[in-house]
């Protein structure tokens, strides 16, 4: 891991911290002041930071030498003119501001699990969706997280790698910068974030795990349905038995693919579809959403490199369902 200082924008870095890996890759020292092109070719030679990220940085003069310091323009600002979620944060601190305490204490809001100069995971509760539609809709979890930031006075517009549907809780992680999300989208591509779920699913399920390997596309008689289908996409899901209940089964799932409704279409599959999730062929009776929270999420931090593992308290509604399923 590089040693790096922050000065606003700017990511700083001593070309003294960069010698050994010069001296690794066998590529002769920088001279101090020397043209940002050369930076450049000396950075890639290095082979520290992406390709795409670099030329990038130096075509809109993100990369400068100061004396003996590189910097790079990592940690940019929102723009207001051109960001809706940002403009949406600041309103919505004006309207946490004017809100009394009791009011504020009522509402239930997304919390930050973990929050650094290059990557946030937020705790998104059930009903909050991800992202705006079309129609630009307030109280999204992208909102949140750039308000967090912005509490801290700093104003990056943070971006989601991964997503979780409006009425799953759990936490979702997002890089704070460029240079973390080329890191952490090439991690998704690779399968190399894990996400871990708890769900409960009706009926009582056979066997203490499994795996669903399953394809799974989008159906022609619904829009917002998902099925499993032999044309579909490559999907697997992994799963254990928690604890079963006499009409219900607490289990555990990891992702190993991140399709569109996964767990809930895979489920539905095994002809156990989840509490709550009507439109996978579950019961509301109890519950009116699907019975899924994530519970878990595992990643490489895209600066440090350090295995990071990231949990989410359980959501006060499903330990109420779950112990309605243990109680009958």
């Amino acid at each position: 891991m590089l040693n790096y200082e922050r000065s606003g924008e700017w990511l700083c870095l001593s070309v003294n911290a960069l010698t050994s890996h010069a001296a690794h890759a066998g590529v002769r020292q920088i001279e101090a002041g020397s043209h940002p092109h050369h930076v450049r070719q000396w950075l890639l030679a290095l082979g520290l930071f992406p390709e795409r990220y670099l030329n990038r940085l130096f075509s809109v003069g993100g990369i400068q030498m100061d004396g003996e310091t590189i910097r790079l323009r990592t940690f940019i600002p929102a723009d207001p003119a051109k960001d809706a979620v940002y403009r949406m944060a600041l309103q919505q601190r004006e309207e946490v501001q004017a809100e009394t305490k009791a009011t504020r204490s009522s509402k239930v809001r997304a919390q930050i699990l973990h929050q650094d100069d290059w990557c946030l995971v937020m705790d998104k509760p059930a009903g909050m969706p991800v992202h705006p539609n079309a129609l630009g809709q307030r109280g999204t979890l992208d909102e949140a997280a750039t308000l967090a930031g912005i509490e801290q006075g700093d104003h990056q517009l943070p971006k989601h790698i991964h997503r979780l549907d409006d009425d799953t809780a759990g936490p979702v992680l997002y890089a704070r910068n460029e240079l973390a999300q080329l890191h952490l989208d090439e991690a998704m591509r690779e399968k190399s974030i894990g996400r871990q779920y708890v769900a409960i699913v009706q009926g009582v399920l056979r066997g203490r795990n499994g795996t669903v390997d399953a394809p799974i596309g989008k159906d022609r008689h619904h829009r917002a349905r998902r099925r499993v289908t032999p044309s579909g996409d490559h999907a697997v899901t992994h799963y254990e038995v928690i604890t079963s209940y006499r009409r219900a089964t607490l289990v555990r799932l990891w992702l190993e693919t991140g399709r569109t409704h996964q767990i809930r279409v895979h489920m539905s599959h095994l002809g156990h579809p989840l509490v709550g999730d009507t439109l996978y062929g579950g019961s509301d009776a109890i519950l009116h959403h699907q019975a899924l929270r994530g519970e878990q999420l595992t990643f490489t931090h895209p600066w440090s490199g350090k295995e990071m593992t990231v949990h989410a308290d359980e959501p006060e509604w499903f330990r109420e369902v779950r112990e309605r399923y243990a109680s009958l």
